[in-house]
């Protein structure tokens, strides 16, 4: 569904206050500190019964969930199940889902590839990729090494093999990329078992960036939001063209490494290039550190490997759909309450991946499942009902609602 851009989004303008941590710094470059949920003022009970609940089934194929509070675990869960089995046919049977890839990386029913990488435990992000590529966007910005975010995409092309070039398309800007309002004719909203997906239409081909710059445009930039995954791989070829480094090798030396993460795997597209949108797979624990950083205003140990402004910036409501909801750089906004702090950022991945910050408690969480046709249980999985359960956790959270 599309839907109409607002610049004085406000109300949720900040939580940003929030991004002053409520506790001693703590540093999990080498691994995470764990320990019982009441030390950190968290409801075990609560906890312990929607793990049970994931371990029963009763939200469909969840992967797993790690609860994070003033930088320590509080809880953490894992779930094994049988997707070589449970997706067994489907794995062979032709879809928009597995359409030219019945064995490689873009076979969604591949337990070789899906929901984690060759059996180990680095699990699929899927659309949290893109949130990750926004976040490195942040990093090569704050070190002055990446264009202006009102930079003409069309001036990274040679619009000589560009099509349907018209004055809208002319007038997008990486920014556009960045927030879903750059205006391209796309249909991300249909499943993507679709045929007609343009997302399933886009990993389908060779040339992902060309599939998706020689899009016709049915919007002027900036003004609807339309969810298209092909924004985001425009960027990843963008940041290459602009800064002459591939995105994951930058990621890796100035995002990774500096937060001790040492393991990953990211897919590439048939081209080549990375795939920005949507082919990161990492541990949850790593996974949680990312978000940590925005947590901590984009600072790690004694350095600033993200500015506060573009923290700020990512955050905050670039537009609004429903009274509660709104986007940023990639990031999902969502308010929980009714003063302006009581806001969740998050990413969202296809298929249950639900790395969730709650600025104003001080907390983390990542949830990942393998919900990948949606039934009646994996209906009630979804961000608003994790950040209720959690919520549910917090004592003071209690004591406020009094």
């Amino acid at each position: 569904m599309k839907l109409i851009f607002k610049n004085h989004f406000l109300m949720m303008l900040l939580s940003l206050s929030v991004i002053s941590a409520s506790s001693q710094d703590i540093w999990p470059t080498q691994g995470w500190v764990k320990t019982s949920p009441d030390k950190l003022n968290l409801i075990a009970d609560s906890l312990i019964a929607l793990d049970h609940d994931f371990a029963n089934g009763k939200y469909g194929h969840v992967d797993g969930m790690l609860i994070i509070r003033h930088g320590q675990i509080a809880y953490e869960a894992s779930y094994s199940h049988n997707y070589a089995e449970l997706y067994k046919q489907e794995a062979i049977e032709k879809s928009g889902l597995n359409a030219t890839d019945p064995t490689g990386p873009y076979n969604y029913f591949s337990s070789w590839w899906h929901p984690f990488y060759h059996g180990s435990k680095l699990h699929t992000l899927q659309s949290v990729s893109k949130t990750i590529t926004s976040m490195i966007i942040g990093v090569a910005v704050t070190r002055n090494e990446f264009p202006d975010l009102d930079t003409p995409v069309l001036s990274f092309f040679d619009t000589t093999t560009v099509k349907n070039i018209d004055a809208r398309k002319r007038k997008m800007t990486i920014r556009h990329l960045l927030t879903m309002t750059a205006g391209f004719d796309w249909h991300e909203n249909l499943p993507y078992s679709d045929p007609n997906n343009s997302c399933s239409n886009m990993e389908a081909s060779f040339d992902w960036v060309k599939f998706t710059i020689d899009h016709p445009m049915s919007d002027d930039p900036g003004k609807v939001f339309n969810y298209n995954s092909g924004a985001t791989e425009l960027l990843a070829y963008i940041f290459r063209v602009a800064t002459g480094r591939d995105i994951e090798e930058y990621a890796v030396k100035h995002l990774f490494e500096p937060l001790g993460i040492n393991n990953h795997f990211w897919k590439r597209t048939p081209f080549g290039l990375v795939d920005s949108e949507g082919g990161v797979y990492l541990e949850k624990s790593d996974v949680a550190k990312l978000f940590y950083l925005f947590l901590k205003n984009g600072k790690w140990e004694n350095q600033q490997i993200i500015s506060a402004d573009w923290v700020r910036q990512s955050v905050s409501p670039f537009i609004k759909f429903g009274p509660n909801r709104g986007y940023g750089y990639k990031w999902w906004l969502s308010s929980y309450g009714n003063k302006p702090a009581e806001v969740t950022w998050g990413g969202n991945g296809f298929g249950g991946q639900f790395p969730i910050v709650i600025p104003e408690y001080d907390m983390v969480v990542v949830f990942n499942a393998w919900n990948v046709f949606p039934s009646a249980q994996s209906r009630n999985y979804n961000p608003n009902f994790l950040t209720q359960k959690v919520l549910n956790a917090i004592v003071e959270y209690h004591e406020k609602k009094k």
